[in-house]
């Protein structure tokens, strides 16, 4: 089908980036549309362009990197749409995708907008008024106040009156921004504060809802589809409990343990609501469900959501070609009958986060990634190695799906994929994942919204347990390797002498501590000849041999197969003082070991008062001044990274004697922020 048969325009420009971006420009292709990208200075250089930037037939600059003066920026997206020559854009989701404005700025220009009408995102983005156009249209909604009265002792004695727990949720809100769960009422001013500061960070808006706090119940949602003239179909029903931060995580269609006939409720509820909001395109109508089956209206997005291919993968359609034909003001050409659901599918979402860390964002340059391949399995990415995964964007890599006949077959294919995915550099939440897919209570289908919260404890305690045998080997693959450089820079010296002496073999003390969780270990190595080696640790012997076949590289150590899919040494440059750093990606998990850090050192300053940036950022608040005498645990500022709001708080009692200039200003990961004299 060619783009001229579908739609009135040739070629679309796609405001956005990533994973999306790239989707985008696949579906655009197919239908013989020209594809116009758009990049910042920050993501090409020396690593290469991005992806979304390779893909496209041609790319436009927008900006120097922050998203203000770029993908947030109508008037640079509207200059690239006329420096181009696009007739469409495309906003994908996230950044300007929800802005009745920049949609009223592309049709102002003569362009197609592929997207809901100006009304309806207006409408849909203000929730507080989204709730009062439900409430009309008789479906049920979460028990909550969405006034214009909104002081912070107004909406404490609201939450008072409604009953904790209360959720604090930003009028203008979306994807876990300027939303705070308040268990008592000691904890509502704070929560508000930072609700309210995340909010205006990312909508301009500080005006709040408070609803109930439904401990138990499960996020579900609806796909719509509509045309301009009122046809509209539901394309199913998806999952959407597995969350972390309020921010989803794993999604999945059908929902599990939900019957039919309270998935054709959800539906028809879904599309009372649609229709009252004139909805048009491509939408979801979002809900929390009960164990008693009752329901509540959530919010609606009426754009192209993250988890759209998990109901690609079951109904066989293509949402963002659906996407296509209904902005070119095609009819839909579906009815409620020709939608057929085969199977199951599940998908989960790749960030560049770290769990351990509050699922804390991660940023930094991709050394390796291979993403894993099979039937029934998706992966939509846009990475490739050498790229920098930069602070000023969603931490959002990529998403796995798999789809099978059976919820178990798609469970068991998305398990064996995050395994095979190989992804160095960043930390990320891989193998977090993966122990989520193998929680008893998801693999029973029992969801709800604080089920990764509530476990949350045992995953970090399966991740951060370590195996000794992992330790032997990552200190024997360095060891290896510094024999290694040794030889080649050895003269007139036989490589099987290395690490012998008069004696016999001679022993090398190996330090290590795991990035992450800061752990210490020093182990003692003696070389045995023959590719192995009596490693000495915690009291315990371990023999290691390698093998030099073909393929990833298999170790035993004392009898226990090691199976590895990746191993990575990043070697010190010569000029700068810096630890060998080893990546170690088995099937299970990723472990980074550094060598050559001194553990007592590293031991001291985490107990010192040098409160350094863990990432990189923008500085929205601080909250500490040079000379004030504080307590453990006092809010020292407010780090901005990746579309989420980081508090930073003293780790020492006394007095702050430095602290970082500079509201608004970036700060890269490592930088001094606050330094604190303990007292005494």
């Amino acid at each position: 089908m060619s783009g001229a048969e579908v739609t009135p325009f040739g070629s679309v420009l796609v405001a956005n980036r990533g994973e999306i971006a790239v989707r985008i420009m696949a579906t655009a292709r197919r239908m013989g549309l020209q594809v116009i990208g758009v990049y910042t200075d920050a993501e090409v250089g020396a690593a290469g362009e991005a992806a979304h930037v390779a893909r496209a037939d041609r790319a436009v600059r927008i900006g120097a990197g922050p998203v203000e003066d770029s993908y947030l920026s109508v008037a640079a997206l509207l200059q690239a749409a006329r420096q181009s020559g696009a007739e469409a854009v495309h906003p994908g989701y996230g950044f300007l995708s929800e802005r009745a404005a920049f949609c009223r700025a592309v049709q102002a220009a003569g362009l197609v907008f592929v997207g809901p009408s100006p009304a309806a995102l207006e409408l849909m983005a203000d929730k507080a008024a989204a709730r009062r156009r439900v409430a009309k249209a008789g479906v049920p909604l979460i028990p909550g106040y969405d006034g214009q009265k909104q002081t912070p002792a107004h909406l404490a004695r609201v939450a008072a009156r409604i009953g904790y727990p209360v959720m604090i949720k930003a009028a203008l809100g979306g994807g876990g921004r300027g939303m705070r769960r308040v268990a008592e009422a000691v904890d509502f001013a704070g929560a508000l504060r930072d609700a309210r500061a995340e909010a205006r960070a990312a909508f301009g808006d500080t005006r709040m809802i408070i609803e109930r706090a439904l401990e138990q119940a499960r996020h579900v949602e609806v796909q719509i589809v509509a045309d301009r003239q009122g046809r509209m179909v539901h394309l199913g029903v998806r999952d959407c409990s597995i969350q972390r931060r309020q921010q989803k995580l794993i999604e999945e269609s059908p929902p599990p343990g939900v019957s039919p006939a309270l998935q054709e409720a959800l539906a028809e509820a879904a599309l009372t609501v649609a229709r009252a909001v004139g909805c048009e395109g491509v939408g979801t109508v979002e809900f929390l469900l009960e164990d008693s089956g009752d329901f509540y209206f959530l919010e609606m997005n009426p754009r192209l959501q993250v988890e759209h291919p998990v109901t690609e993968a079951i109904t066989g359609l293509d949402l963002v070609a659906l996407q296509f034909r209904l902005a070119a003001g095609r009819p839909l050409g579906l009815t409620q009958q020709d939608i057929y659901l085969r199977g199951h599918a599940i998908q989960a979402r790749l960030y560049a986060e770290n769990p351990a860390a509050d699922f804390r964002p991660a940023s930094g340059q991709i050394t390796r990634w291979r993403a894993p391949e099979g039937p029934g399995l998706r992966v939509d990415a846009g990475l490739h190695e050498g790229q920098e995964v930069l602070p000023y964007f969603d931490p959002l890599l990529g998403k796995l799906i798999s789809h099978g006949d059976t919820r178990e077959l798609a469970r068991q294919r998305l398990i064996r994929a995050l395994e095979a995915l190989v992804l160095c550099g960043p930390i990320s939440n891989r193998s977090y994942l993966r122990d989520v897919l193998s929680l008893p209570e998801f693999v029973a289908g029992h969801m709800s919204t604080r089920l990764v919260e509530r476990r949350h404890p045992d995953l970090l305690d399966r991740a951060q347990r370590i195996d000794p045998a992992e330790v032997a080997l990552a200190a024997a693959l360095l060891y290896w390797d510094r024999q290694a450089r040794a030889a080649e820079q050895a003269v007139s010296v036989s490589p099987e002498l290395l690490g012998w002496g008069s004696p016999g073999a001679l022993c090398t003390r190996i330090e290590l501590k795991e990035e992450g969780s800061g752990t210490c270990f020093a182990l003692d190595i003696r070389d045995e000849g023959a590719r192995a080696v009596l490693i000495r640790h915690d009291g315990r012997s371990y023999s290691l041999w390698r093998s030099d076949g073909e393929g990833a590289p298999v170790y035993r150590v004392d009898g226990l197969r090691v199976t590895v899919t990746h191993v990575e040494i990043d070697r010190p440059c010569p000029p700068l003082d810096r630890a060998t750093r080893l990546t170690l990606v088995t099937p299970q998990r990723d472990r980074v070991f550094v060598c050559g850090a001194a553990p007592e050192a590293s031991r001291k300053q985490a107990a010192g008062g040098r409160v350094l940036a863990p990432m990189h950022g923008t500085l929205a608040e601080i909250c500490v001044t040079r000379g004030q005498r504080l307590e453990a645990g006092v809010r020292l500022l407010v780090l901005e990274a990746m579309k989420m709001q980081h508090p930073l708080c003293a780790p020492i009692a006394g007095r702050v004697s430095h602290v970082h200039e500079g509201v608004g200003g970036q700060v890269r990961t490592g930088d001094l922020l606050v330094e604190i004299d303990p007292e005494g």
